[in-house]
């Protein structure tokens, strides 16, 4: 039988708990877990590696910027992980993801657009909306 590889050990320099709610934007650096609710965006600091954790009881209303997201409870608004995304099995996704690497449970729900995120840190676009290829204003390929 296929088992999944333990994740590593996640540092949390913060807790929200179950019982507390935020009404307003939350910032952080390090490692957040989310067991609350927080009504506004969560941005983790930029040049670090910032990891958010939500557990199956943590809600988020509002967008998500970090470079690792890890997601078991509900997030209402778009993810954009400039590393990876992985959501658990009761995970629930309003919103589109933006990724470099994503790993879903069986069991995950996203309601929205999956958009992976290319090497150099550029969101690809999908099928409706190709980028053109660098230097060519309509992506055709001229010799």
């Amino acid at each position: 039988m296929f088992k999944r590889k333990p994740s590593k050990d996640i540092q949390i320099d913060t807790l929200i708990g179950t019982k507390t709610r935020i009404h307003g934007d939350v910032e952080f650096a390090g490692g957040l877990h989310l067991d609350g609710h927080i009504n506004g965006d969560v941005k983790g600091a930029t040049g670090g590696h910032a990891i958010l954790s939500v557990s199956e009881t943590g809600c988020i209303e509002g967008s998500v910027i970090a470079a690792s997201v890890l997601v078991n409870g509900t997030v209402k608004g778009d993810i954009d992980a400039a590393d990876r995304v992985e959501l658990g099995a009761k995970a629930r996704v309003l919103g589109s993801v933006h990724y470099g690497i994503i790993e879903t449970a069986v069991g995950a729900q996203i309601y929205g657009k999956l958009n992976h995120r290319a090497p150099g840190g550029q969101v690809s676009a999908g099928p409706e909306g190709e980028t053109p290829a660098p230097g060519t204003p309509d992506g055709e390929s001229r010799s």
